[in-house]
């Protein structure tokens, strides 16, 4: 009798035990599936740490052009432009020292004889304005304050002010032609030497346009420096900008076609082509550049050519300058490095020149420290604050 109670308790025991097995198995059938979310799911920028690309492509032209688009997570969006110089006007500090205190530091003294402008002529000149151009201020100045008798300090700086900008010049045409055409993209190459931050422009000259509520896509047509083409990405992949590049040693003409055919396509407002920093003594490199600018023109004529220039270099840099002005039509100039010892006349001398307007102005290494040039909030970051003079 024990024997048999204690074959049904294990029958019993067993039965259990796999209905539990059973409910178990039923139960993670009922559930429900893990959902990743995709590109396209509302919430896939904030559960996924990994950017999305589209695929590489292949252009039909030479050397095998890549089209690479941005990353689509972390993009940023820039503050608009407009004003950006009178954001930046600590970062002239420097010059402002040099130049516009020096001034009015000399101006206010009680006299105001042939040695006080012997001494305005040296600050000028020091300030890398150029001979030419420090001659016709100094003129300008010993008039108005002989002939209107200048005493008061608020008065001297508003003279100041006024002749800094007419030295400047109010009335060059600064718009950067970046607005699309009716069948194709505005086109925009930049050039200069080595060394002066022409990749590092391109990109933030891009983030100004997207700001600006500018489509870019960036041609990456500096095949000789290393990483080029990587910086130039990067730079594009912060703002949702499209780069079309090739491999290292390619054909910069072919990239630089390849980029406007790109935005054609895309439809984008604007193409942005960097190239490769050139030496003016090298006649080979310069050549090159005028075959890529020939190539591009095949699309339709290049709207706007930026010739980036090291503002430390000071007058030094004019002779660079001189020589791309005579190979390419240059129609703006882009000073980088103004945050440092820069000294603010060479913005009067560089235009001076070349004929040529200065357009943008670079002021520090962030991401946004480039910034349209306005004469006006450049003369007033010269002379600094008035309550403070």
């Amino acid at each position: 009798m024990i024997e048999i109670l204690v074959v049904v308790g294990l029958i019993l025991l067993l039965t259990v035990l796999a209905a539990a097995g059973l409910m178990s198995r039923g139960g993670s059938r009922v559930r429900p599936p893990l959902v990743r979310p995709t590109a396209t799911t509302p919430a896939a920028a904030a559960t996924t740490d990994a950017p999305v690309l589209t695929e590489v492509q292949e252009g039909p032209v030479g050397d095998q052009v890549q089209r690479q688009p941005a990353l689509i997570s972390d993009v940023d969006v820039p503050e608009p432009s407009a004003g950006r110089l009178t954001r930046l006007r600590s970062r002239l500090a420097q010059s402002q020292t040099t130049m516009g205190r020096g001034l009015f530091t000399l101006l206010s003294r009680d006299t105001v004889d042939e040695a006080t402008w012997e001494e305005v002529e040296e600050t000028l000149l020091t300030s890398d304005m150029g001979l030419a151009a420090t001659n016709e201020l100094v003129a300008r100045l010993r008039t108005r304050v002989r002939v209107d008798g200048i005493k008061d300090v608020a008065e001297l700086r508003a003279v100041l002010r006024e002749e800094l900008v007419t030295s400047i010049g109010r009335d060059a045409d600064r718009t950067l032609k970046t607005l699309p055409h009716a069948d194709r993209p505005a086109v925009v190459l930049v050039v200069g030497v080595n060394g002066t931050g022409k990749t590092t422009t391109c990109g933030k000259l891009a983030r100004v346009l997207v700001a600006d509520g500018r489509s870019v896509v960036l041609g990456a047509a500096d095949t000789f420096r290393a990483a080029a083409a990587d910086q130039l990405q990067t730079w594009g992949a912060r703002v949702g900008a499209e780069t079309v590049r090739g491999p290292e040693g390619g054909d910069p003409a072919s990239i630089a076609f390849e980029t406007v055919k790109k935005g054609i396509e895309v439809k984008a407002d604007t193409v942005l082509i960097d190239t490769a920093g050139r030496l003016h003594t090298k006649s080979g490199l310069m050549d090159e550049l005028g075959k890529v600018k020939r190539v591009v023109e095949k699309h339709g004529p290049v709207d706007e050519t930026l010739l980036v220039l090291d503002a430390t270099t000071g007058q030094n840099g004019l002779v660079q300058a001189r020589m791309f002005t005579e190979l390419v039509e240059v129609t703006g100039i882009v000073l980088t490095k103004m945050d440092g010892t820069a000294k603010g006349g060479i913005v009067v001398a560089v235009q001076r020149e070349l004929g040529i307007p200065v357009k943008l102005i670079g002021l520090g290494e962030g991401p946004d420290d480039l910034a349209p040039f306005e004469p006006e909030a450049f003369a007033d970051a010269l002379l600094g604050d008035e309550a403070v003079l």
